[in-house]
């Protein structure tokens, strides 16, 4: 009851004003049925506003730090997901990843929407980074179409690290579902996995025209930290300019 009182009554109608939305392909989600919305992950805003034009309710995959957060605010921010219906997972370790996979063919196999970002997080300077392998496995596993989706000028609305967005127009596009049912029962071949993925992640790039690194995006945020741009400089020291 909660989703669909922010869908259509708290936030939905506020988000639709304030970013005035252009939707493109949303003859593309299925009507009916179990699938895949798979999409590139700019800003925290994403969250809301795929699921406040699409017609159908969709579950996304969340990170479990939303659950947790300490304080009142945290304490908001888990009501909040916990009320929509939005699934925590826990993305330290293999188990953990194993766990989200089984929690997200749970959505798929009562007919449902799965959101996911295959990046695993959120981009930090806006380009496409390599997909994580666990939305091939839910794909191929649950015999379901998987749809991409580009987000496109939610990173200058909302930027990491910016809590109130700017108010700008976005773009959210969805392009034609991908069937890879020619890989049915291959979901424990790790090249086939990989293939698929990318396959998915080339769909979003070919919808979002961001530039594409072929990293993921935790190790290439790691390396970029301050930490260590430190630990480099104390590995390599500076030569005295003489």
């Amino acid at each position: 009851m909660f989703y669909y009182l922010l869908k259509y009554v708290l936030l939905g109608p506020l988000l639709r004003l304030a970013f005035r939305p252009r939707v493109e392909g949303l003859e593309n989600v299925p009507a009916t049925g179990p699938a895949i919305v798979a999409g590139n992950h700019l800003s925290f805003s994403d969250h809301f506003l795929m699921p406040a034009i699409l017609r159908r309710r969709i579950t996304f995959l969340a990170k479990a730090e939303y659950f947790t957060g300490p304080g009142l605010k945290g304490r908001l921010t888990a009501f909040f997901f916990r009320s929509a219906g939005q699934i925590p997972v826990d993305r330290s370790g293999q188990e953990a990843g194993r766990a989200a996979i089984r929690e997200g063919l749970g959505v798929l196999r009562r007919g449902e929407l799965l959101g996911i970002y295959p990046e695993g997080t959120r981009s930090h300077d806006g380009r496409l980074y390599k997909g994580k392998v666990g939305v091939a496995v839910m794909a191929l596993t649950a015999g379901v179409e998987v749809v991409p989706c580009a987000m496109i000028g939610t990173f200058e609305a909302q930027p990491p690290g910016k809590v109130i967005p700017r108010i700008r127009p976005v773009t959210i596009r969805f392009g034609k579902p991908l069937d890879f049912s020619r890989h049915a029962g291959m979901e424990r071949q790790k090249a086939v996995l990989r293939a698929v993925t990318d396959e998915i992640m080339y769909a979003v790039l070919a919808l979002s025209e961001q530039e594409y690194v072929d990293q993921y995006a935790a190790v290439a945020k790691a390396e970029q930290s301050p930490a260590a741009a430190g630990r480099k400089e104390r590995r390599f020291p500076r030569a005295p300019l003489s």
